[in-house]
């Protein structure tokens, strides 16, 4: 090594050995230039550091190697560094790597997209889990590299990794270099839509695609659209119709985002129409587009959602129909077609029905939950006990903000802007008051 890289690694110890972690972070961002043009002795510098004790040297030696890694290196290589961030994870100082939690997230989304390009990205979901156990300052808390996880999960059509974090309700964002990226936030959001999707969570997949729609903006991003034409798809599959968004969306997204959805909302006209052949219509016209989109999976159950919707209306308006009638009335090609769905549908739980095959005749009736049974009432109490730890959540978080310095400051601001103008009103009172008595006498 030479006598600057002699340096460094000298100052690494001696800082981290005195504590002095702040000045070490500056130094090592100083050492950044240094490090780039000596890529080849960097493997040589971290033999001469001990993960444990000098953490915060090896992670910044580590993303120096992973951000000048070329993707035409041989497999060889990406192996070697693949297994160092290993270690490293496996061996690391937690307390110091939250002095650089910034550069360790970097160090995340470079692998994650080299992982990705290189068809491993299966190699990456138990590491990138780790990784989040290192960042994360508690369970409910995200930090960018879930995003990470997420991608990696999708990628290799392995989710239920990812399902363990989307199951946590967000109570926190990590602040990484002092702020959040919204890029990150986004495409959690996203690619958590997308797993709850694949599998068949469509409540929640809907809640993260919305999230995806309605964060604050003040301009429409690429993850916003795409996210709100899988959120119109899914409502339509769960819900029948395209539910609102919220009052405080952002009017921008509110008023832009549909212009730039058009076969999409093509195709919600036509289903509210509770046609068969106007859907197939929108098809053959927009086909191009929900498969350029990657959506016409999602399309075609749109599409066999409808006859599902048209027997529940059926439900709505009948005791009893016949099955040739059911056929006819939800568009179906035979009475058979119409048997084999309502026996599915029951089987569901998504309607209730009795099918006399005899006469051909089917009785529809109410739900016959009675709402007493024990499992009934255990679902009752865990929903009730969810709500108590969300209501506890939120008045911990209140008493957070109203001691936060930055909103004393602008609630200070605001109450003495109150009191000026209750003052200036007050005393123009007075005067007026005084005037129209001196008139008066």
């Amino acid at each position: 090594m030479s006598g600057n890289l002699e340096e460094f690694v000298n100052t690494v110890r001696n800082l981290s050995s005195q504590g002095q972690l702040s000045q070490l972070c500056d130094h090592m961002n100083k050492s950044w230039n240094l490090l780039v043009k000596n890529i080849s002795h960097l493997d040589t510098m971290l033999e001469a550091l001990d993960i444990q004790e000098h953490t915060l040297g090896v992670l910044y030696i580590l993303c120096v190697k992973v951000s000048t890694f070329q993707s035409s290196s041989n497999q060889e290589e990406f192996e070697q560094l693949l297994l160092q961030v290993d270690l490293f994870v496996s061996q690391c100082n937690k307390d110091q790597t939250r002095y650089s939690i910034g550069n360790f997230a970097q160090m995340c989304h470079t692998l994650t997209n080299e992982l990705c390009q290189r068809n491993m990205a299966i190699r990456g979901i138990k590491l990138i889990s780790r990784i989040i156990e290192q960042v994360q300052e508690h369970p409910s808390q995200l930090t960018s590299v879930h995003a990470d996880l997420c991608q990696l999960c999708l990628t290799a059509k392995c989710l239920k990794p990812a399902a363990k974090y989307l199951d946590i309700e967000v109570t926190d964002i990590s602040k990484e270099n002092g702020f959040y990226e919204c890029k990150h936030y986004l495409s959690y959001y996203y690619y958590g839509g997308m797993i709850y999707t694949a599998l068949k969570n469509y409540k929640r997949a809907l809640y993260f695609f919305e999230q995806a729609v309605v964060c604050p903006a003040t301009a429409i991003s690429h993850i916003m659209v795409e996210a709100y034409k899988k959120y119109i798809l899914i409502s339509i599959i769960s819900e029948g119709r395209v539910l609102p968004f919220p009052k405080y969306t952002s009017h921008i997204v509110q008023r832009g985002i549909k212009p730039l959805c058009g076969a999409y909302t093509v195709l919600l006209n036509a289903y509210a129409t509770y046609s068969p052949a106007k859907l197939n219509s929108v098809l053959e016209s927009h086909g191009q587009v929900f498969i350029q989109d990657k959506n016409m999976g999602l399309v075609k159950q749109v599409i066999a959602s409808l006859h599902k919707k048209n027997i529940q209306r059926l439900t709505k308006t009948f005791i009893t129909l016949s099955l040739s009638d059911v056929s006819s009335r939800a568009h179906l090609s035979s009475p058979q077609e119409a048997e084999t769905q309502l026996r599915n549908m029951i089987d569901d739980g998504e309607i209730y029905a009795t099918i006399n095959q005899k006469d051909g005749m089917v009785s529809f009736y109410d739900n016959p939950e009675k709402y007493n049974n024990p499992a009934m009432l255990e679902a009752i109490d865990k929903d009730i006990q969810y709500f108590m730890e969300l209501d506890r959540k939120l008045q911990e978080m209140d008493c957070q903000i109203q001691v936060n310095p930055q909103y004393v400051k602008k609630a200070k601001s605001v109450t003495s802007h109150d009191d000026e103008m209750d003052g200036g009103l007050l005393s123009r009172a007075s005067s007026s008051a005084t005037s129209n008595s001196v008139k008066l006498g």
